[in-house]
């Protein structure tokens, strides 16, 4: 006998899928109705309210009206008291289309004098001379009023009717109070639909045209401006999509550089290292080995001012404080002195004999100095027979302190000033020595930019040299 296959398990539940918030639509429909409709249900409470109350008296002085009336029909005799009215003028009293009347007139222990036997109602308390209360008579629900007179014979009148048409006018007056209220409520729901859907559309067209969007494809979308929180959405898109193009831009710009640049030096590396193994002599080893150390020191350079200079980009949020200028100078003269030695230059500082602090970010600072002393030493060549100086100069004056690197080399014309301070421009220097990329100047700007210092290029003391400074304010 064959086995019985197992049946197959059932699938796991799928878990809950997360509740979709409201649409904008449905929140501001609700937002708007919800709250008017509370106010208009309120309004038709305190309405009917208002009516019953005035229906109320209105009837309840109608009663009491035809208790007077009865009153007056009543005379003293010589013993007893007696109603004047004959059956007929009872009954005309009494008459009313829709309700039933009841009377009673008693005397004051209760004793019936005329009228319905059992018709009982409170007395007026107070010293009021009527009163009105709810009672039941024969079954029947009953709005009664109690009347007493005085007199050498005092009596009291008890008047009772059904309250049917009561009732009736106040269903009369609910139905009509509600009802153009939900009618006229719907309409107003119709219409403040239409209105949200058709100021909506702008924005519904504006998440179509972002959904239907090429990752790649970063131009200005069009928004129709049908309100004004509309048309700052679509700018702020838009700007985005600005910025983001112009830094992808800007890293295709920068990636292209850097592997234009990068090419370079590798290739010279390779060409070197293959023409080194080609050579059996070890004194042509050591030459091109010497060869390619120079030329690694040069990529290593390169990479070292585009890592920089993409920190820079970056545009942190910086926090400025007190930087001790003298003890950040001090460690970068200390730091290029023996490059400075083997090249034969004067390398100083003056101001720093004394602490002095500014207000800026140190790691920007640092690499401010870094970056014009690596020029200086590269670019600054002094004329032939002339000894070779730079100095790094903190002067304090007012609520300012300057941080300026000082060299005898050849300079930097007025027309270069500018045009070096952008990237891969370099002088003619430069581009003689086949020495750097035109990056270091750019570094420094951009981290001038950052701490919003200004930064000034300008001839040395004496016309010969480049001076470059940064203006920081006093800590």
């Amino acid at each position: 006998m064959n086995a019985a296959a197992p049946s197959p398990e059932p699938p796991a539940a799928a878990p809950d899928a997360a509740p979709q918030p409201p649409s904008l639509r449905s929140r501001l429909l609700r937002n708007v109705l919800g709250p008017m409709a509370i106010a208009w249900l309120a309004g038709g409470v305190v309405a009917v309210g208002v009516a019953s109350v005035f229906t109320q008296r209105a009837f309840d002085r109608a009663l009491l009206d035809d208790a007077y009336s009865v009153a007056a029909s009543v005379r003293p005799t010589r013993d007893s008291l007696e109603l004047t009215l004959t059956p007929r003028e009872v009954g005309a009293v009494l008459f009313d289309q829709t309700e039933t009347v009841y009377f009673a007139v008693r005397w004051p222990d209760g004793t019936l004098v005329a009228g319905h036997a059992n018709l009982y109602a409170p007395s007026p308390v107070g010293g009021a001379s009527y009163r009105f209360s709810d009672i039941h008579y024969q079954g029947h629900a009953l709005r009664a009023v109690t009347l007493e007179r005085g007199g050498e014979r005092p009596f009291t009148v008890i008047m009772g009717e059904t309250t049917q048409t009561r009732q009736t006018l106040l269903r009369n007056v609910l139905v009509l109070s509600v009802l153009p209220q939900l009618g006229l409520l719907a309409l107003l729901a119709f219409w403040l639909r239409r209105a949200v859907d058709r100021d909506l559309q702008p924005l519904a067209a504006l998440q179509h045209a972002m959904d239907q969007r090429d990752v790649h494809d970063l131009s200005p979308v069009a928004a129709t401006a049908s309100t004004s929180e509309i048309q700052r959405l679509g700018e702020a898109v838009n700007g985005l999509f600005a910025r983001v193009g112009g830094g992808v831009r800007a890293q295709r710009e920068f990636a292209g550089n850097v592997a234009h640049e990068l090419r370079t030096p590798l290739a010279g590396i390779r060409a070197l290292a293959e023409y080194g193994l080609a050579q059996n002599d070890p004194a042509a080893w050591r030459e091109q080995l010497e060869r390619i150390a120079r030329s690694e020191e040069r990529a290593s350079h390169l990479v070292d001012q585009l890592l920089a200079m993409a920190r820079a980009d970056e545009g942190p949020a910086l926090r400025m404080g007190p930087v001790a200028l003298d003890v950040l100078v001090r460690d970068a003269v200390l730091r290029f002195l023996p490059r400075a030695d083997a090249a034969g230059v004067d390398l100083g500082a003056r101001g720093i004999d004394d602490p002095v602090a500014a207000l800026g970010h140190a790691a920007l600072l640092e690499g401010i100095v870094n970056n014009l002393l690596d020029n200086a030493l590269r670019y600054g060549l002094a004329p032939p027979q002339t000894p070779r100086s730079i100095t790094v100069e903190v002067v304090q004056e007012g609520d300012t302190v300057t941080l300026c690197v000082v060299d005898n080399g050849p300079g930097i014309s007025v027309e270069q000033r500018g045009r070096l301070q952008q990237r891969w421009s370099q002088g003619p220097e430069g581009q003689w020595l086949r020495q750097g990329m035109g990056l270091g100047l750019a570094i420094i700007a951009r981290y001038a930019q950052l701490m919003e210092a200004p930064l000034r290029l300008g001839d040395a003391p004496g016309g010969q040299g480049l001076a470059v400074s940064v203006t920081l304010p006093r800590a």
